[in-house]
Formats: C-alpha cells, sequence, structure tokens
C-alpha cells in the first residue's frame, strides 16, 4: 500500500525549485527548501558510469548544467564537481539525498527508463537505487515510465511501494517511442503484474478510462505536474494527490 503520506501533503516536483532563488530542479537547496516547507519530494535518477543512482532528471547535462553529453558517460565523483546552472552545488547521488531529508518528509523516486524504448534493457540502475535505500527508514515510494524497471524494482526492492507513471502517450509527447508501445502503455495493462499499488498520472488526462478504473478499485492516483492553484483545484477533483511547481500548494 502507499503510505498515508504520499496524500496527506502536495509534492513538490523535481523538489520545490526556483532557479530565481539559487534553487535548481532536483538540487540539494531545492530538497532542503521543500523539507522546509512541509512538502513531500518528487525527483529523478538516472546512471552513473560507475553504477551510481544520480539525482538528475535528464539523460543529457547540457541543459541543466555548464557541460555536454550523457549523464551515463561520466562516474559519480565527476557529476558531483559539475555545478548546476543557477545554483551552487554538483550533481547528488540518491544517498546524498537521502542523508539530507532524513526521513522528514515522503519521498517519490521517478527510475527514469534505461531502455531507451521501455523496453526491458533495464537493471542496474534499479538495482543502484535498491542498494542506496538499504536501511532507510523514511517514507519512500519508487515509480517509472518504464513496467519493466518497476517489475525489476518489484525484485530488488520487494518492501517499497512502487507505482507506474503513466499518460496519454501522445505522439509529440513521445515523438521516439514506438505507436504500439505508446498503445500499450497509454491502457496502463501492466499495474497487477508489477504489483504496482499506485499510479502518477499526468493530469491533463485524468479523464482516462484506465485511470478511471484504477480509481474505481480505489487505488492512489498522483498526478503531474500542477502549475497554478486553478489547476490543482481542478485535479483534485480527480486525483488523491499533485505533484507541483512554481507556485505554492
Amino acid at each position: 500500500m502507499l503510505p498515508q503520506e504520499f496524500l496527506a501533503r502536495p509534492i513538490a516536483h523535481r523538489a520545490l525549485h526556483d532557479v530565481r532563488a539559487g534553487r535548481p530542479e532536483n538540487s540539494r537547496a531545492a530538497i532542503r527548501a521543500a523539507i522546509d516547507g512541509g512538502y513531500g519530494i518528487e525527483l529523478d535518477l538516472q546512471l552513473s558510469a560507475d553504477g551510481q543512482a544520480m539525482v538528475f532528471h535528464d539523460y543529457d547535462l547540457g541543459r541543466l548544467t555548464g557541460a555536454t553529453g550523457p549523464l551515463r558517460l561520466r562516474d559519480a565523483a565527476a557529476l558531483a564537481e559539475i555545478t548546476l546552472k543557477h545554483g551552487e552545488d554538483g550533481i547528488p547521488t540518491l544517498s546524498d539525498v537521502l542523508q539530507i531529508v532524513g526521513g522528514r518528509v515522503p519521498l517519490l523516486i521517478e527510475v527514469k527508463d534505461q531502455d531507451g524504448a521501455m523496453g526491458d534493457g533495464v537493471g542496474p540502475l534499479e538495482r543502484a537505487a535498491a542498494d542506496a535505500l538499504q536501511g532507510y527508514e523514511g517514507p519512500v515510494a519508487l515509480m517509472s515510465f518504464n513496467p519493466h524497471s518497476v517489475a525489476a524494482l518489484a525484485r530488488l526492492a520487494p518492501d517499497r511501494p512502487r507505482g507506474l507513471t503513466t499518460s496519454a502517450f501522445l505522439p509529440e509527447h513521445w515523438p521516439t517511442l514506438p505507436e504500439r508501445t505508446r498503445n500499450r502503455l497509454r491502457a496502463i495493462p501492466d499495474f497487477d503484474d508489477t504489483g504496482a499499488c499506485f499510479v502518477s498520472h499526468d493530469w491533463q488526462d485524468l479523464n482516462s478510462p484506465a485511470v478511471a478504473a484504477l480509481r474505481d478499485r480505489d487505488v492512489p492516483i498522483l498526478c503531474w505536474t500542477i502549475r497554478s492553484k486553478r489547476d490543482e483545484t481542478q485535479a483534485r477533483t480527480l486525483a488523491s494527490n499533485v505533484t507541483f511547481e512554481g507556485y505554492a500548494a
């Protein structure tokens, strides 16, 4: 079951980031700000060259740092030395973040697809996440767009709640994903087989029949990404909780 902590307070998307305040997304500063605000935290994981779970959204370093190229080609020590744009710190590991959070707020962790096409080329990042979480006692839930990743998490971290990150999988948002794969994932067919206990769905598609069917089963429906109070009010008519950014939820 998804712990109640994940439904009791809004969840800051990529932590409580605000570049104007020197808090880049997924940064230590944004994580500390979310804790201070009493919010839950959503964050993303990518895999370093030496098999560490890094807290970073993109596959490439260019948008968020002054470096270029795939994150996966550099080891954790090198990534720690790359300063995030609009911030003062380097890219943290999941272990770094767990030390900062210390169980004070819930962590919703998205494992980014490492296969490239939502296939079964997964495992090392899921293992790195499970290893980092060994002994951590705070509320944590794991999720991924890739059902194979969620299935791997079921094997590697069976005691951690897990869910599927889901959407309408529109071609304009997923141009490299084959149509057959998009059509399949849209129906959320892997919920039971992966042992998922929640979904985190695109808030603009909360009327999806697949989401409605899960809602009828009392499955918690989280949603992403809310960017205004007005949108939050609308989303909460169908969602159990919101993942937000850019305003005070």
